[in-house]
């Protein structure tokens, strides 16, 4: 019996690794660099295919911009007990969902992201997720088929 999908909201400062920098190299990068305990554990608490958010953080741009794949569970990185897991980009938001958007809408209210602002990992509950994904019309990759606005056609992301 497999594991239960799990979703989670991993942030980042885009002047020190965006949305641009995650696309390159094939996608795939280690997401490192998180000190704080409690962000450490959702980490840990990752499982193989599990979806995150990508988010960009700091003062000009609050904003969920892509979805991202676990590739490689956590895995330690020194005797400090810091460690990565390793991450590939699903695809870009359709839309940008803003943080300010996000406040307002009412089937968020309880979202992580509100209630521990500070942590660079949260986990995301399904429903959140879904209403997300709705808020920016879903994201590249998902499966879902979307009318062309150009020319009408249908075109499957």
């Amino acid at each position: 019996m497999g594991k239960e999908k799990q979703y989670w909201l991993l942030k980042t400062e885009p002047g020190e690794w965006s949305w641009e920098d995650q696309a390159a190299n094939n996608g795939i990068t280690k997401w490192d660099g998180v000190k704080n305990k409690q962000a450490q554990k959702y980490l840990k608490s990752m499982n193989l295919d599990d979806l995150c958010f990508f988010y960009h953080s700091g003062a000009k741009a609050r904003r969920v911009v892509g979805v991202v794949k676990l590739v490689r569970e956590w895995y330690s990185e020194g005797e400090d007990g810091v460690g990565a897991v390793d991450v590939k980009a699903i695809g870009e938001m359709r839309r940008p969902i803003d943080l300010k958007e996000m406040k307002g809408e009412e089937g968020l209210k309880g979202f992580a992201l509100f209630r521990q602002p500070r942590l660079s990992v949260v986990p995301v509950s399904e429903d959140v997720w879904l209403k997300v994904c709705d808020l920016g019309g879903g994201f590249e990759g998902d499966g879902v088929v979307v009318e062309d606005d150009v020319s009408g056609d249908e075109v499957d992301d």
